[in-house]
């Protein structure tokens, strides 16, 4: 089968399509999928450099989210069926025609979506799900602040506060990403890069935000601190600014803030049912029609490399696919 190879850490020139030999037959538990399209996620860019928490030794093949059709299926498996449409999710192994993957780790394409859209579906969702309801206990009428919120994570963060009933404030840099923020469905998008304190506090009347969503770090993080209510709760999604912030214990004291850091993954890790109980209630929720990833650019799956770097690039609003 034709894949995309990491033969060695670096960047997106790396990557190398090759012909490698079909996977084995599912085993116990597992399908088989011919991937239709695969999501490409800012952890891919991390992976090829050798920085992600989990750090494969070269070469493997990148991907850990898509979507495709059942060709086999392993002993025990009785949810699926070879020619059901799903979702899966893979440790390593999506920027390929054909991947096995665990059957509980699985999902029937939602009615409505397109197989790119359901290829890209769950790492934003699920994160934002578990950032905002979980980890940042958002409740309706309150005001969310979304940083990187042109960006897949950030997109699916705007859905999820607005299917719940939240206000959203989005940041981005430039008009045609705070628009696309504003379609769907940010209260209000603001231009982050000369600083954001004193707009949000003009939209919120002066009071500030209950939770902010951050994907930045750097010296978003600082200024975000301000930025909150009495209470509220800083979500640390990742550090796509440059690195970490060193946060400023006074202001959490002053405040009551909670810095709560989220990380999809180690939920995966420790708690897989919880995992797979929130990864049903997004599939409920886009078959109502509330969630719905956007899809920017769409690629070939020989076109990894080019995919990955639009990623670097921040070029992508919403999401990046890979298909066959």
């Amino acid at each position: 089968m034709k894949s995309i190879v990491c033969e060695r850490f670096g960047g997106p020139e790396v990557l190398a399509e090759r012909e490698v030999p079909d996977p084995a037959p599912p085993g116990a538990g597992e399908i088989q999928v011919r991937i239709a399209a695969r999501g490409v996620q800012y952890v891919d860019v991390l992976m090829l450099a050798g920085k992600y928490q989990f750090r494969p030794e070269p070469p493997f093949i990148p991907g850990g989210e898509a979507a495709g059709q059942v060709v086999a299926v392993g002993p025990d498996v009785t949810d699926f069926a070879v020619g059901d449409a799903v979702m899966s999710r893979h440790t390593l192994g999506a920027f390929a025609e054909l991947g096995n993957a665990k059957a509980a780790l699985c999902d029937k394409v939602p009615v409505g979506l397109s197989m790119a859209q359901a290829g890209g579906f769950r790492g934003a969702y699920t994160t934002a799900y578990h950032a905002l309801l979980q980890r940042g206990r958002m409740q309706a009428g309150e005001w969310v602040l979304v940083h990187g919120a042109a960006g897949g994570i950030g997109i699916s963060a705007i859905q999820v506060a607005k299917a719940f009933g939240a206000k959203v404030i989005a940041t981005a840099g430039s008009a045609e990403k705070r628009q696309a923020c504003l379609e769907e469905g940010a209260d209000h998008a603001i231009d982050y890069r000369s600083g954001f304190i004193d707009q949000v506090k003009d939209l919120t009347g002066g009071r500030g935000v209950d939770i902010v969503y951050d994907p930045i770090g750097d010296k978003v993080a600082e200024e975000s601190l301000r930025c909150l209510a009495w209470g509220g709760r800083l979500l640390i999604l990742g550090f796509l600014g440059g690195g970490p912030t060193n946060i400023r214990s006074n202001y959490l004291l002053i405040k009551g803030i909670d810095a709560v850091g989220v990380r999809i993954g180690g939920l995966n890790e420790a708690n897989p049912a919880l995992a797979i109980a929130n990864m049903k209630a997004l599939i409920v929720l886009a078959e109502q029609g509330k969630l719905r990833p956007r899809i920017s650019h769409t690629f070939r799956l020989d076109q990894a490399a080019e995919a990955l770097q639009v990623v670097i690039d921040r070029a992508v609003i919403g999401k990046a696919v890979l298909v066959s």
